[in-house]
């Protein structure tokens, strides 16, 4: 029996299903639509090659000519065909994913081979032809008068060549260049692998004003006080972008983690989230929470924080049958975006996730040249200041505000809600 089909495999057929029936696939930034500069900084090189041999019979260059798909296309074979088909589609998939790029890099460098290889063939011929120039080759050359006669002429290769002019030196350069991009494609690719990809994502790093390397350790430190101060058995509420992490560093059970196979226990993560208080510490009692851990990046500057991730948590809580008050809508301020300055509306700053990442914040000066509690992520100053939480208490801030962990009080020892 075959399984029936996921919500991904629909999202790639349709690339707005997702969006309107399960928002959590939307959510994840894998499965996000790829931006035009992450096929030119994944690929570089190879992003040249793959699409321009499309553009020969257009603007009928000799250069167009070489390009891996004219190739393909000008001697089509089984093997050619599969190629051409592969190429095409994967190139749809990476479009709607950006995670698909992984299934277009392998027909990438197979058809940029294809066109590597069809310059140099087509250029290094002349170079050898120019070491027989001396040698004279006749061709016949048929012409048709308007009385049909027809005569035959015998050309030497010397007047051939005056309609391709430097033929040697036009081949020697584009040799060179194109071993030049070879050796830069190299470097790239060590470069992207070393800087983009080489880092764990528990680990940041930043560069200051004037070069020096910063090593921000944020999470670790949060993860190693959850291990070390919490009770084994405790429960922690997060976002599921953090499940697996706080699972293996922490060794503490979470709600929802990156799994992401139970929807509607995540929606009810984001409906605690995107609730008041008192909703939300109801929420939290039924699900036997002992520690709520948010990302803050506002001081920091860290845009991937769960401010930025709101609208998602939202839309998601709204899917759910027990989340279906929940409206995007009533968190949007007049200006139809999510703002947490003055402007803020009073849904979005009675949120659990607004009290929790801006606590305290108002204290804080991030440079000389701003005002306390300016958010560097947003550009606002936040908006409601000077609260207090009645149902949670602040545990744990890392030395950035990256991670913040509150505890949940007990209801014997919880304030006048």
């Amino acid at each position: 029996k075959i399984a029936p089909w996921t919500g991904r495999f629909y999202s790639l057929l349709d690339p707005t299903y997702a969006k309107n029936h399960i928002p959590i696939i939307a959510s994840v930034s894998e499965h996000q639509p790829t931006a035009w500069s992450c096929y030119y900084f994944d690929l570089q090189l190879l992003a040249v090659m793959f699409p321009g041999e499309l553009f020969h019979p257009v603007c009928g260059c000799n250069f167009s000519i070489v390009v891996g798909l004219y190739y393909l296309f000008k001697k089509p074979t089984n093997e050619g065909i599969f190629i051409i088909t592969y190429g095409i589609t994967s190139l749809y998939f990476s479009g709607v994913m950006v995670r698909l790029i992984l299934v277009l890099a392998p027909v990438m460098c197979i058809v940029g081979a294809i066109g590597i290889s069809g310059i140099l063939k087509s250029f290094i011929v002349n170079l050898e032809d120019s070491d027989s120039t001396s040698q004279t080759k006749t061709m016949k050359h048929t012409s048709s008068s308007g009385s049909g006669l027809t005569s035959t002429h015998k050309i030497s290769k010397s007047l051939q060549d005056t309609s391709y002019p430097f033929k040697h030196e036009i081949a020697t350069f584009m040799v060179f260049l194109v071993a030049v991009l070879l050796v830069l494609f190299s470097k790239h690719c060590i470069w992207a692998t070393s800087n983009s990809y080489s880092h764990p994502s528990i680990v940041l790093e930043t560069t200051g004003h004037h070069g020096e390397r910063f090593i921000l350790d944020d999470y670790r430190a949060a993860y190693y006080w959850l291990r070390q101060n919490t009770k084994p058995d405790a429960r922690v509420m997060s976002w599921w972008d953090y499940g697996y992490q706080i699972t293996a560093i922490a060794n503490r059970t979470v709600l929802v983690d990156n799994n992401t196979w139970n929807n509607t226990h995540i929606g009810r993560v984001g409906q605690a989230m995107a609730s008041s208080e008192e909703e939300s510490y109801e929420i939290m009692q039924e699900l036997d929470v002992d520690y709520v851990l948010v990302i803050f990046g506002g001081l920091l500057g860290y845009s991937s924080d769960d401010i930025n991730k709101f609208i998602w948590m939202i839309r998601i809580a709204g899917s759910t049958e027990k989340g279906r008050h929940v409206s995007e809508h009533n968190y949007y301020s007049a200006t139809g975006d999510l703002r947490i300055d003055s402007e803020a509306t009073p849904t979005l700053a009675n949120s659990l996730l607004y009290k929790l990442s801006y606590y305290r914040f108002w204290e804080t000066q991030v440079d000389r040249s701003r005002p306390h509690g300016y958010d560097r992520v947003r550009g606002q100053v936040v908006g409601h200041k000077n609260y207090e939480l009645d149902g949670l208490e602040e545990a744990f801030t890392s030395e950035n505000w990256l991670v913040r962990i509150y505890r949940v009080k007990p209801r014997a020892n919880r304030g006048v809600l």
